[in-house]
């Protein structure tokens, strides 16, 4: 796709993460829906006007552990919905594009629980919607897993509705290739985005994220990453208020810190990308995958794909009992 202009502003916006209360889900969900429309305001004004602001994973429904399947079905936003329009009146409004994480359903996934990443156009409407590509499991200890559906934990059924060119989305706009992930610590993942053209990678976490991580996407795939953190978040329930806060950055293709957050509070970082200017030189990743084929072929993972498509665990316990005779490692 052709760029709209040779130069774009990306700001990240750090800022709190407030579980939604079981009890009050509309009063909560909204407040938390207001302070994010809020804040899209202070971003475009603080600074001038931005092309494309980040937050991160859940600003609109927060996180809580203590959730059930059936709070979450409660809890979790339809995209489209109410408040993607709200936000797509913002963005429309501040001709900026939005991209964020939630907590989803969808007619289409009966009594799955998702984690979208959607990208809203500066014309107010849903460019598109990234699923999480994978959830991490047997790293949390004894009793916990999660129950939430990622692409691989549905991969054949994923692949039949929406195709395989939809499992690593690379959302082509006028301001620059967009990928998105809220997943950490999986190289292959960004590797494969930046060879399918993706020039800027925008990264979500809750909770804390490794640095040298989010550092060496930049570095190994030579693109723009931006990795949005929740910051410092009072009155957050079941979690202290400095809870893995802080911390968000961008980096530049050479893997070079152009940015960071400079405490815990909520803030925003902006860069300049000279779009133009990187896309005339760059060029995708240099892989000599004839290398290396036949050993990712021979690969097992350690749990297999489509776990969930026959059944969804109703809690992190029943997560945990589900998942722990599928492990083929043992």
């Amino acid at each position: 796709m052709e760029l709209a202009k040779p130069v774009i502003r990306l700001s990240v916006v750090q800022s709190r993460i407030r579980g939604v209360d079981v009890n009050r889900i509309e009063q909560t969900r909204q407040e938390n829906l207001n302070h994010l429309l809020e804040l899209i305001d202070i971003a475009n004004n603080w600074g001038g006007p931005k092309d494309l602001l980040l937050f991160h994973e859940f600003p609109i429904t927060g996180y809580s552990n203590r959730w059930n399947r059936q709070d979450l079905l409660k809890i979790a936003i339809e995209i489209p919905g109410e408040e993607t329009e709200a936000i797509g009146k913002k963005a429309k409004e501040h001709s900026c594009y939005i991209v964020f994480g939630s907590y989803a359903k969808d007619k289409a996934w009966p009594n799955h629980i998702l984690s979208i990443t959607t990208i809203i156009g500066p014309d107010g409407e849903i460019v598109e919607k990234h699923w999480k590509p994978r959830n991490i499991k047997a790293v949390f200890g004894s009793g916990f897993e999660l129950f939430t559906t990622s692409i691989y934990d549905v991969l054949e059924q994923y692949v039949e509705m929406y195709g395989w060119d939809a499992v690593i989305p690379v959302t082509r706009t006028p301001i620059g290739n967009i990928a998105t992930s809220s997943i950490q610590k999986e190289p292959e993942l960004f590797r494969a985005f930046a060879m399918k053209g993706a020039e800027i990678i925008l990264r979500t976490a809750s909770g804390g994220f490794n640095s040298f991580d989010v550092q060496a996407t930049s570095y190994y795939n030579r693109v723009y990453t931006a990795i949005a953190n929740n910051a410092v978040s009072p009155n957050n329930p079941g979690f202290f208020a400095d809870g893995g806060s802080g911390g968000s950055a961008i980096y530049d293709p050479n893997g070079m810190l152009m940015k960071q957050a400079n405490s815990v509070h909520e803030s925003s970082i902006t860069v300049t990308i000279p779009i133009a200017e990187f896309r005339a030189s760059h060029y995708p990743p240099s892989v000599h995958m004839e290398l290396y084929r036949s050993v990712f072929d021979q690969y097992v993972n350690r749990y297999p794909p489509n776990l969930f498509s026959y059944y969804q665990p109703e809690d992190t316990t029943d997560a945990f009992r589900y998942l722990s005779d599928k492990d083929v490692w043992k």
